[in-house]
């Protein structure tokens, strides 16, 4: 899976969302998704803007989340995801992806 295709993926689950009140950035060695969850349904793009809660991780473990492979806790708690800001913003990450 390329970013372009992830960041499509995301584009149509965050279309049957609703707004969660906070910005979140996926940053990869590949580029960066960012989610505005201010926008009703959140907005998915590639900008790199600053965010609530930015998650660090390699492209292919970011891949593998967004795939359902790799569980956003299993990720953080055997250090293939980073997170800066406000955790729990990350923690209503689950909810936001499924």
């Amino acid at each position: 899976m390329t970013l372009q295709e992830i960041t499509a993926k995301m584009k149509e689950g965050a279309s049957k969302k609703s707004s969660f009140g906070n910005t979140v950035k996926f940053s990869t060695d590949q580029g960066v998704v960012y989610i505005d969850g201010n926008a009703n349904p959140p907005s998915v793009s590639n900008d790199d803007k600053a965010a609530d809660c930015t998650l660090k991780m390699d492209f292919s473990d970011f891949a593998d989340l967004i795939g359902g492979k790799l569980d956003g806790m299993t990720a953080f708690m055997t250090g293939k995801l980073k997170i800066e800001g406000d955790m729990g913003v990350a923690m209503k990450l689950q909810s936001i992806l499924r």
